[in-house]
């Protein structure tokens, strides 16, 4: 007997009232169908889709009028596509889970990517910043050090037996996805660590090199930015000079937007790519557009290798107060908001833009869905190796500091000792282990949502954070759709990274 899949998405058409588009959530099929189609589909529903255990969420927009089976041809593509199906809904949440754990196998059996933090510590104190208790507690003063050239020369001993557990062949000659993490990773006083991992990573093979940096001292580091060596940074801008000097200060209480500014440019100079990012809250979002007028007049949006993307503020200290966050769906809409009234906030991307761009993509070149498809959020829970001061390993950059949450550490002798109880539960938060994101339509989208946001919120690590997800979602494809439609270019946008 046949039902409807649940793992079907609708998506309204802003533009028409008889159409709408569908998407299959694991077959990866996007098609355009009559309201008729979709509400005979609709009607075939054996039960609502699950709603999650935390984050925004709408229902499926609705679909009313007379129910009217299509054409036997139709009803066959519709089952070629994946949207309707003999299985239960039981039995295709077991193929579903066979899905994802083939796909996190193989994500997990990928080149690892690693971060090195230099130090824990800081230049600035920025209220809303997550290591904040790192600079402002005596009781983390013993993290505030340098890594020192000896534990640069054990983390680099230890990167082949990394390698060779996610099924890397010795002699594979893949280059190494190296990002500079901290504290603040470019700190003038750090040049010397700095200089010799590259010297060690440039002298073992093929490296590849980004920063996240707060920007303040590249001065320092003027003959290392370059696109062979330090070739990206990400470099954040909480609005102008004025909102900007209130969150983003130094210890004494003095503004850095000046000090940065000058350093984004040299760096765009230096042929470096550069993503400027804004942490954004109701406080500061309608201050957009003047920073969208900032970087016009400076001119970085004539670099090639400039682009500006905005992300929400996380109550990740008890300085933030929850009241004054935005998820990413009503920073989306305020951001579109924004854009009809000023035209200089093109330069900077929406949320979604990746999203958008990549389903035009699927339009407009006919690539392939699956390609895209996430088993979990995001590399801390298949093969990112974050690698502190004391040579102490951790999944995810969010969640460092603590010896008690660290998945590993290296010898002296450059040996890799894995707690594999913690190990196992940070590579195993996939969308299988969570019981919503099993039954969820988003979850190949999505990947379940970032995990140190769902704990600081739920206190849960296999919870999920939607954030919005599914109105992002339907929102991206059908304006990727209508874009296509209407033969607008959107720009591919390079994946940008975590929270800082």
């Amino acid at each position: 007997m046949l039902r409807t899949s649940s793992y079907t998405i609708y998506v309204d058409l802003p533009s028409s009232t008889d159409e709408m588009l569908l998407v299959h959530g694991y077959t990866g099929a996007y098609n355009k169908v009559s309201r008729r189609v979709a509400t005979y589909l609709r009607s075939l529903e054996v039960k609502a889709p699950p709603k999650p255990l935390y984050g925004d969420w709408t229902p499926e927009p609705a679909i009313n009028g007379e129910i009217t089976p299509p054409a036997e041809a139709t009803i066959e593509l519709l089952k070629k596509r994946g949207y309707l199906t003999k299985m239960t809904p039981e039995e295709e949440e077991a193929f579903f889970v066979k899905l994802a754990t083939k796909l996190h196998h193989f994500q997990k059996r990928l080149m690892p990517t690693y971060v090195f933090m230099p130090t824990y510590s800081c230049n600035l104190r920025c209220p809303y910043c997550f290591q904040d208790h790192m600079r402002t507690d005596p009781a983390y003063k013993h993290l505030l050090t340098r890594m020192s050239p000896e534990v640069v020369d054990r983390i680099f001993a230890a990167m082949p037996a990394i390698e060779a557990a996610h099924g890397v062949a010795e002699d594979a000659d893949l280059p190494r996805n190296i990002t500079l993490f901290g504290g603040e990773p470019l700190l003038a006083e750090n040049r010397p660590t700095i200089e010799y991992i590259l010297e060690r990573a440039f002298a073992s093979g093929k490296a590849n090199f980004s920063a996240i940096t707060n920007g303040t001292e590249l001065e320092a580091y003027q003959d290392l930015l370059a696109p062979d060596k330090i070739s990206w940074l990400q470099i954040t801008l909480d609005g102008i000079p004025q909102e900007h000097d209130k969150r983003r200060i130094y210890a004494d209480g003095k503004g850095s937007y000046e000090k940065i500014a000058q350093n984004i440019t040299r760096a765009l100079d230096l042929g470096v790519r550069v993503a400027v990012r804004m942490n954004i809250d109701r406080n500061n979002v309608n201050k957009l557009p003047d920073l969208a007028d900032e970087i016009v007049a400076r001119g970085w949006n004539k670099y090639k290798g400039f682009q500006a993307y905005t992300a929400v503020v996380t109550a990740s200290n008890s300085k933030t107060e929850v009241k004054t966050t935005l998820n990413s769906w009503e920073l989306d809409l305020q951001l579109n908001s924004l854009r009809q009234e000023h035209p200089n906030m093109r330069v900077i991307n929406r949320p979604d833009d990746g999203l958008m761009a990549g389903v035009r993509e699927i339009f407009a070149e006919n690539r392939e869905p699956i390609n895209s498809f996430k088993a979990s959020f995001c590399a801390a829970h298949n093969k990112m190796y974050v690698f502190d001061p004391f040579g102490d390993i951790y999944a995810c950059w969010e969640k460092t500091g603590d010896p008690k949450i660290r998945i590993g550490h290296i010898t002296e002798d450059s040996q890799v000792i894995l707690n594999e109880e913690l190990n196992q539960t940070w590579r195993n938060r996939t969308i299988v282990s969570n019981p919503v994101c099993r039954k969820c339509r988003y979850s190949f989208s999505c990947g379940g949502g970032c995990a140190a946001v769902a704990m600081s919120n739920k206190g849960k690590f296999y919870t999920n954070y939607c954030d919005g997800f599914a109105h992002r979602f339907r929102a991206s494809v059908a304006e990727a759709y209508l874009n296509h439609v209407a033969g607008t270019e959107v720009e591919e946008r390079q994946e940008l990274l975590c929270p800082v």
